[in-house]
């Protein structure tokens, strides 16, 4: 018997409906992962199955006496509670007399339904490694992830409703949050963007489409298989459509005589399918996000010598050398806390090392969008926070302050809002829109993918990677990092970092083997262990499907390189080469001192990848 079901469900806060005539069937054991764009209703949708919000029409059917958990997007602000107390309060019952008595009032004692939930309030502490009387307001915003994780099992659910759960958890928690999930005997209903989750955790995808439901079996990568289908036999349906409508609308437009024997049935079929092509729901735009790039920096962007750095009396970085180089995309790892945000700050000049020596290349223009998303001001538009002006210029060219931010996905009265209306996928949006207005040649993003629906976290990825300049990136999103960094540095306890060629899986194939235990329990570890399996160990020797495309592209750039170069040095040979002028005899000499560096960037490129992929 179904949990849920939804059926011919609307509910809409304005001219669009959320949701229209949409159908559901939620069954036991089912792993569900809700997708769909920013602003598209799936907090909603989350709200109607727990039944805090009621349709406008249709039905919502629940089985009788079924128990929900939630976890909402947003971490509360301020609760003036201890962890005990905000887990208790999962429980609607007896949660409010079990905070009671553990804030000291004796009488709530008397409530005989609050010590089995005070059991499981304390089995819920121990399995997440809480402090039960902690402040939930001291806590970090992964900790407090946990806590109210914990609040929305504390009533052992049948259904459990997880609205962005991984937000705010570094990529050791978001793995234990996995194994989690998996060892739960409950249907969940997830809405992430994290790719590498859904994958993970869900064995059907819901997609949320401009009011309409529709479901797909297996995990994100199916779903996107099963899609691209859907998408190229819909093109087939409506061109075939288009066809027949024009041929039709050239019969209807005939001479008078056409007219008076013209068949009634095919008018009304005609006037349906006119009412059918002005329904169609054609696709929502996708954001067009370009760089505002300016000149190119030095070759060296960054070299760091033996730094050593600490805060809050802790050495968190110890004896760390990198050299970053111009086009570099890095990724930067680890857990909450451990100094991802310090290490930025030394290799960017911002704060001095307690010992060691940075030194940072010419010509460089940085750009940084941060975790904490500062650069918002809530009272001013989007508009406003983007340009005080109508016209702003991307690389040379003037353009409508409007129209760039369509580009960003905002309608022309979104961008006029002010930005303390906005979603979180709206502000991320917003924010790389501020930032893309101006030049520059560093690029660093901390957390760039929070709240980004799929579609734009792709176009994001497929602009870094066409992007020319130097990037460091600090995410916890696994398959974001394998997408568009070339190299990973990695926070790995005991102040030790290090650099690693590839994205986040490739950096799971060169950590020792001393790191690489599998954790046997559902904890939240101080370090997130792979899996060791002989199975997993083999499939380490490959490389990332990018690494291995760039590997494979390489020769044929060597041999390019190698041809330009004997090209410049038969020219150079040429005894009327050094009758020109000084200036451009200076000019192709540098010519070919950067034609000889590239080569041997490539070449020591090819040989980093062949070593990865022979293991």
């Amino acid at each position: 018997m179904p949990l849920v079901t939804l059926r011919n469900v609307t509910i809409g806060f304005g001219a669009e409906a959320i949701l229209d005539q949409a159908d559901l069937i939620i069954e036991p054991n089912q792993r569900l992962g809700l997708i769909g764009r920013n602003g598209a209703g799936k907090s909603t949708l989350l709200k109607l199955i727990e039944g805090e919000l009621l349709p406008d029409s249709g039905e919502v059917i629940r089985q009788q006496n079924l128990v929900c958990g939630r976890l909402i997007q947003e971490v509360p602000a301020s609760l003036e509670l201890d962890v005990r107390g905000v887990i208790a309060e999962g429980d609607p019952d007896a949660g409010a007399a079990l905070r009671q008595h553990y804030q000291g009032d004796h009488n709530a004692a008397d409530t005989p339904e609050i010590w089995p939930l005070d059991q499981r309030v304390k089995t819920l502490c121990s399995r997440f490694e809480l402090d039960p009387e902690a402040a939930f307001n001291t806590l970090s915003g992964g900790v407090r992830r946990r806590v109210l994780m914990a609040r929305a099992l504390v009533r052992e659910p049948d259904l459990l409703l997880l609205d962005e759960p991984t937000n705010h958890l570094d990529i050791d928690t978001i793995i234990w949050l996995e194994n989690l999930l998996l060892g739960l005997n409950v249907t969940l209903i997830v809405v992430s963007h994290d790719r590498s989750f859904i994958d993970r955790v869900c064995n059907t995808i819901i997609e949320l489409d401009r009011g309409e439901l529709s479901s797909w079996p297996g995990n994100y990568q199916a779903y996107l298989s099963y899609k691209a289908k859907a998408i190229e036999e819909q093109q087939r349906h409506n061109a075939k459509f288009d066809k027949k409508l024009a041929q039709e609308e050239v019969w209807i437009r005939q001479g008078i005589q056409a007219r008076r024997t013209r068949n009634e049935g095919r008018v009304r079929a005609l006037k349906k399918m006119r009412e059918q092509q002005r329904k169609r729901r054609d696709a929502v735009g996708v954001a067009n996000i370009g760089l505002n790039e300016a000149e190119k920096s030095g070759k060296v962007v960054i070299e760091a010598e033996h730094l050593v750095a600490g805060f809050d009396g802790r050495t968190v970085i110890e004896d760390f050398s990198c050299r970053l180089m111009r086009g570099d995309k890095v990724g930067i790892i680890g857990p909450n806390g451990c100094g991802k945000s310090t290490l930025i700050r030394l290799l960017t000049g911002e704060q001095a090392p307690d010992s060691g020596s940075v030194k940072l290349g010419t010509n460089l223009q940085i750009a940084y969008l941060d975790q904490h998303r500062s650069a918002i001001r809530e009272d001013l538009s989007v508009q406003d926070n983007v340009s005080g002006n109508t016209q702003i210029s991307i690389n040379g060219k003037t353009k409508h302050i409007m129209g760039y931010l369509q580009d960003f996905l905002f309608s022309p009265e979104r961008a006029r809002a002010p930005a303390a209306k906005l979603s979180g996928g709206e502000r991320n949006r917003l924010l790389l829109a501020k930032l893309f207005t101006r030049p520059f040649n560093l690029l660093i993003l901390d957390e760039p993918t929070n709240d980004l629906d799929y579609e734009t976290l792709e176009l994001l990825e497929q602009l870094l990677l066409e992007y020319s300049g130097t990037l460091l990136l600090v995410s916890h999103d696994r398959t974001f990092l394998n997408n568009v960094v070339t190299s990973t540095i990695a926070f790995e306890g005991d102040a030790r970092v290090r650099e690693y060629v590839g994205g986040y899986d490739d950096w799971l194939a060169q950590r020792s083997t001393a790191d690489q235990q599998p954790e046997p329990s559902a904890k939240p570890p101080a370090q997130a262990q792979p899996d060791s399996s002989p199975k997993a160990s083999a499939s380490r020797q490959k490389l990332s499907y990018r690494l291995q495309r760039e590997l494979n592209a390489l020769p044929e750039t060597i041999a390019g390189l190698e041809q330009q170069l004997s090209e410049l040095q038969n020219q150079m040979a040429a005894p009327e080469f050094y009758q020109q002028d000084a200036e451009q005899i200076a000019t192709t000499g540098n010519n070919l001192k950067h034609l000889e560096a590239e080569l041997a960037r490539a070449l020591q490129r090819w040989e980093e990848l062949e070593l990865l992929a022979e293991g």
